[in-house]
């Protein structure tokens, strides 16, 4: 055989086995099926928190507008504790009215020394994501944009946002501002929020304050005498060329947009009971950032489903039983007090069990519980493991385990004084024994 035939056979011999070796190789926790042109991206379940899907989900990049999520939030907890009404009316000052003005900065035209309530300007700020509107609010909030600065990093902290950075309410460049960044920020400073941080922030937002899909779910309203739009091209828009971009169910929440942040968006939808959120940074164009939250969501809503995994009741083969000590049994039962339902990926039930963990203080020093004990009472906690690939953990709390309480499966009666008094003397003279 030639040496060029024998080359020949080896080259095809590696293909083969190369092919072979991609074909069985596992999946590993990153390597998915799914995948997505976006920088960064990220599914949560709106439900549990649940991560179903992440791509660079920790990377901090420039958000843009979808900072106004969190200026939303305060607006909206300041309505419900009563600091702020809808009806509270505000007018606009020299600062607001100049990036009004700047079309840079897509203003809607405001009018100074005109009344203006809380619900127009969230509305023009929450659909038409309208700048100067939202510079408004946070003066009415805190008295200046940088006081609310601060509000806005004090409750990214309280939320737990694990990436974050709030240098202005609006999402927009210091440095595009003409040196009327708000005060305590630097002029080349920037907003910085990961996709994960997003998602989070949405998933309190929506979950806190569910009123917020009202607003964030209108395609075009009026303010001030002229049609505003929405820039969610999902929602059901009357537009011709929008309709395809149409995705039932999305009711929110904001899209984003600079030269540095790129295209980004921000979403929320439902089909049937479920509701989940997406994040899309960094994508290329405004029409990719929708095709690809549509994308997310449709791998979302298809490949997972909410599972009764355990039923209430249910008991581990091997390890049901806890002892027991002054009791007329030796042991007892232990079950799951109600059922755990979880949405999982399509077709992965058997790879999720259950561990107990008993509660140490109910525990005596041999390890024992002590009689009596009746049928239902709480001894624990039963914990949904998970030993397959992908896991991305809880949006709410990477550490948060799900469990149910283990409780007890039957009444077991405290001995009587007499019996108790038998098995202390035989105690005694067992360990009497053990020791000689």
């Amino acid at each position: 055989m030639s040496k060029i035939i024998q080359n020949r056979w080896l080259y095809l011999a590696i293909s083969v086995i190369t092919l072979f070796i991609l074909v069985l190789q596992p999946e590993t926790s990153r390597a998915q099926t799914f995948n997505t042109t976006a920088k960064s991206a990220i599914i949560v379940d709106a439900e549990t928190g649940k991560i179903l899907y992440a791509k660079n989900e920790t990377e901090a990049l420039p958000p843009a507008s979808m900072v106004k999520m969190m200026t939303e939030y305060i607006v909206l907890e300041k309505i419900a504790n009563g600091e702020l009404s809808w009806d509270t009316t505000t007018q606009i000052s020299d600062y607001a009215y100049a990036i009004s003005a700047n079309s840079s900065f897509s203003g809607v035209g405001l009018r100074q020394n005109v009344d203006y309530t809380v619900r127009e300007l969230y509305e023009a700020m929450a659909i038409n994501s309208d700048n100067a509107t939202t510079i408004a609010l946070a003066e009415l909030v805190a008295g200046t944009e940088g006081e609310f600065v601060k509000l806005m990093n004090e409750k990214a902290e309280e939320m737990k946002l694990p990436e974050y950075k709030f240098v202005n309410s609006t999402g927009l460049e210091n440095s595009s501002l003409g040196g009327n960044h708000p005060e305590g920020t630097n002029e080349d400073d920037t907003n910085l929020l990961s996709a994960r941080s997003l998602a989070l922030l949405a998933y309190h937002l929506v979950n806190d304050y569910p009123e917020v899909l009202e607003i964030s779910s209108i395609p075009e309203t009026e303010f001030d005498g002229q049609m505003i739009r929405n820039w969610n091209w999902m929602l059901p828009h009357d537009a011709t060329f929008l309709k395809p971009f149409h995705y039932e169910g999305v009711d929110g929440l904001k899209t984003g947009y600079t030269d540095l942040a790129g295209y980004s968006f921000t979403s929320t939808a439902t089909k049937g009971d479920k509701r989940l959120i997406t994040v899309v940074m960094k994508t290329e164009s405004e029409e990719e950032r929708f095709k690809e939250t549509a994308r997310l969501l449709d791998y979302g809503f298809n490949s997972f489903e909410e599972v009764e995994l355990f039923e209430a009741g249910y008991k581990l083969e091997k390890g049901s039983t806890v002892p027991v000590a002054k009791g007329k049994k030796d042991s007892v039962e232990v079950a799951l007090g109600d059922s755990i339902t979880y949405p999982i990926r399509k077709g992965t039930e058997d790879q999720y069990g259950i561990k107990y963990e008993i509660d140490k203080e109910l525990l005596n020093e041999d390890g024992e519980l002590e009689a009596p004990i009746k049928k239902g009472d709480k001894v624990g906690r039963a914990i949904l493991t998970y030993d397959g690939e992908g896991n991305f953990g809880n949006i709410v709390d990477s550490e948060e385990e799900t469990a149910v309480d283990l409780v007890a499966n039957e009444d077991v009666d405290k001995k009587n004084w007499l019996s108790l008094l038998f098995a202390s003397i035989g105690k005694f003279f067992s360990n009497l024994l053990n020791k000689n």
